[in-house]
């Protein structure tokens, strides 16, 4: 078998240095940010978060290889799956704690 030929579920050894190097970028900026005090406040954590979520993408690209092609469609449709579980969950925990705190708040007083 040929270096030229690959499966279609794992990426190119170019790929895999793009996304290691957006990876360590993605890890460093946000590093700075906090470190040296270059944002204050919820700047600060916006800009955080959003990084962190640009490298998950990051990572589901380029190491898993997540995509649209026809032969991962599963593979997204799982994920996605996944991700709609895990925020149905984490939104109705903070609701019920929510929920739990306002009520045992107001009898408290």
């Amino acid at each position: 078998m040929s270096q030229k030929t690959h499966d279609a579920n794992h990426g190119t050894q170019k790929s895999y240095i793009i996304g290691f190097i957006l990876s360590i970028l993605l890890t460093i900026i946000p590093y700075s940010l906090v470190v040296n005090h270059l944002l204050v406040g919820d700047s600060q954590i916006i800009a955080v978060v959003i990084l962190g979520i640009i490298q998950l993408l990051v990572q589901l690209i380029f190491f898993l290889h997540l995509s649209s092609h026809p032969s991962q469609r599963w593979n997204l449709i799982t994920f996605s799956f996944t991700v709609l579980i895990v925020v149905i969950l984490v939104i109705g925990s903070l609701w019920i704690m929510y929920n739990m705190n306002y009520n045992m708040m107001e009898h408290a007083n």
